[in-house]
This record gives C-alpha cells, structure tokens and sequence, in this order.
C-alpha cells in the first residue's frame, strides 16, 4: 500500500469511533421516545456506555496486538463490533441497546488501538505526530457530515438504520485490511499473551510517571469533548431551540477541530511536538476561562452566537491536541508500544468517562455545566501535562520472557 492509501485507511478505521458516537447525537430523542427512559437511565448513556466499554475493549486489544500482530487484533476487534452492532438493532429496550453499545465500545477497540500501533510500529516522535495529524484532518470530515446524513437517514427509515449503515461499513473495512494491509509487526519482537508479561509490563509502564499524568491529562482533554458529545442534542434543543439545524451547527464546530489539526501537522515538525502541545492547553484553558466569566454575566445562557464562536475556539485547542497527546504519551515506550496504547485509550477513556458522566449530572438546560466542566478540565490537564513534560526519562522497556 503506498503513504496515502494507508493514512486514508488509517483515518477510516480511526473515524469509526467518532462515527459511532456521532451519527447517533440526532437518534437519541427517537430512541428514548420509542423504547422509554427510566431514572437512572438516559439517552446520555447511549454515547456513555459506548465509551466505557472502550475502556475494557483498549486493556485486552493492546496486548492481543502485541502478541498476534497488530492486524489479526484489528479484524477480531471488528467482528466484535458487528455482534454489538447487531444487538443494538433488533434491541427492544434502552438496557439492549445500552449493551449493545457498550459491544460496540469494547470491539471498536480493534481498529483504534492496532492503527495507532501500526502508525507507532513506522514512524517516531515529531514525523509520528505529524502522521496522527494529517490522519485526524481526514477523519474530522465525520463529525462534520455524519450528524446531518445520520438526520436523513433516520427520517427516511427510523434510528435503526443508523446501525445498519454501522454494520455495512465495518464490514467494508475489514474486507480492505484484510485483503491489502500488511502486518507492521514482525514475529521476532511479538511479546507472548501471558498475565504474569501483562502485569509486569503494566507495572512498567504505569510507573514511568511521563506516561501516567499524560494519560490523565489526555482523559480530561476527551472528557470534555465527550461531556459536549453526550448532551448537545439536549443543550441545543432545550437552551436554544435548535433540532433540524443542530448537524449544520456540530459540523461547524467540527471544522474548527479539523482545521486545527490541519494547521498542527503543517507546524508540528518546523516547532516541536512539546511547542504545539502546550500552546493547545494554554488555549482551551484561556476559552473555557472566557467561557465561564462570560456564563455567569449572561445569567448562566450564554447568547448563542458567543456561545458557538467560544465552543469553536475551544474545540480549535482540542483539535490542536489531540494528535500531540498521543504523540507524547508514546514517546518513551519501546516494545511494548501496543499495550502501551492500550493503557493510554483504556485510561483516558475511563478518565473521560468519568469526567463526562460527573459533569453532565449538572446540566439542567443552561450552559453553565460545560463551561465550568471545559475550564476544569482545560487547567487541570495543562497542569499535570506540563509537569509530565518536564520530566526527562528512559524508554520504556517491556519484559518479553
């Protein structure tokens, strides 16, 4: 496969997470309508449950991917996937469509965690975060259009469809890796799938404190993505009124992600992965600051076109981020490169998880929740990251024997 063939698989397989959360967001009012919502369940938890069961999924892809090759863990992820997929769509209650969610999480793992192992198996340091750029500027164009299409979709043939259309695509891309990708990693440097290997290296890796701060300043940063994620629909219906036009509005805000990450990948390798990183944290921190101060003068609704123009600016920062944190996070691993991406995705999505699920316990219809929750997130993950970066430590190295 050439360079751009692979980054344009790369950024698919990536976007099938954003796609899975996103092409749901217009779905979730007709879900909680059609199959009922009762305390303490929500239509919030839709995208919640899918996230937590990424958490699982990233501890066991990681070193599958390490022990049978990155390829065979992204295809078994996938096939997990498609029993989740299949659950949720013949699901008669929201606790059937919950766990077929949370399948879906778990095997969506596969091809998130393989491909960032793929792309840490070729490339290092700046040209690795260069490459994570470039591939998140092509996979942001499904958060940008996936919400709208999702929207027509579900008013020609209900919110179901929307897990047919899942199903069609996983199936597609496991057909082309498995048909044209090769293995990235070679059966001399495979590390055995033994619990006493997966404990030990654990052990090594979660002791590099570079690594564990990054990983949590990475879950708060996801955290507040996710805390806009599962509540917009909600937010934009019952603060501003908007319903059909809300896919034109979140692919907006989209774009300021994808544009950021398009300018990241031109600068990251002139300025440094460290350089554009920090500029990232000091951004969101100073928005959601913004934010914050301009919520409680406007009596805790912000007017809606300061509210779209801060939300952008501080998604430009998100997007800005996203493909150093990873980048820096993976640095200092050496041969334990997939379970290292596991306990980076696996931990931060937690973390995220976490952050989300606390925060949205106060939305009560203004936007006082998300700009205190982005703010919280913004200064504690500039903090933390900029003790981790601080710190000058050896290359992980995991046991093999």
């Amino acid at each position: 496969m050439t360079f751009r063939s692979r980054l344009i698989l790369y950024a698919l397989l990536t976007s099938l997470t954003s796609l899975s959360i996103d092409a749901l967001l217009p779905g979730l009012r007709q879900i909680g309508l059609e199959l009922g919502v009762a305390p303490p369940l929500s239509t919030h938890h839709v995208i919640s449950l899918f996230i937590f069961g990424m958490a699982f999924g990233e501890l066991v892809i990681g070193p599958l991917s390490d022990a049978f090759g990155r390829k065979q863990a992204l295809l078994g992820g996938l096939c997990v996937y498609l029993l989740g997929t299949v659950v949720a769509l013949f699901a008669q209650s929201l606790e059937m469509v919950l766990i077929g969610r949370f399948l879906q999480g778990v095997g969506v793992s596969g091809p998130k965690i393989a491909t960032r192992a793929m792309i840490r198996d070729q490339f290092e340091g700046d040209a690795m975060a260069r490459v994570m750029s470039f591939m998140f500027t092509l996979f942001i164009l499904v958060p940008m259009l996936a919400p709208a299409l999702a929207q027509a979709l579900i008013a020609l043939a209900g919110w179901r469809s929307v897990f047919v259309a899942y199903f069609v695509i996983a199936v597609l891309l496991g057909a082309w890796v498995a048909a044209r990708h090769p293995e990235t990693l070679p059966v001399a440097r495979r590390i055995p799938f033994r619990p006493r290997l997966l404990f030990l290296n654990a052990r090594r890796i979660l002791s590099s404190p570079r690594v564990t701060l990054l990983i949590i300043a990475t879950g708060l940063v996801f955290g507040a993505q996710l805390l806009y994620l599962s509540t917009a629909a909600d937010l934009f219906f019952e603060a501003y009124g908007v319903t059909e036009s809300f896919p034109l509005y979140f692919a907006a805000l989209a774009l300021a992600m994808g544009l950021a990450s398009f300018i990241n990948a031109r600068l990251v390798q002139r300025l440094g992965v460290v350089t554009m990183a920090r500029a990232g944290f000091i951004g969101l921190t100073a928005v959601s600051l913004l934010m914050v101060v301009a919520t409680f003068c406007a009596e805790f609704v912000l007017p809606f076109a300061v509210f779209l123009t801060l939300l952008s600016l501080a998604f430009f920062a998100i997007g800005i981020l996203f493909g150093n944190l990873n980048a820096l996070a993976m640095q200092t691993l050496g041969n334990v490169a997939g379970f290292g991406a596991s306990l980076i995705a696996s931990g931060s999505s937690l973390v995220a998880t976490l952050f989300a699920v606390g925060f949205g316990g106060f939305y009560s219809g203004d936007t006082t929740y998300l700009a205190v929750g982005f703010f919280a997130a913004g200064l504690s993950s500039l903090v933390l990251a900029e003790i981790a970066i601080r710190r000058h430590e050896l290359p992980v190295v995991g046991v093999t024997v």
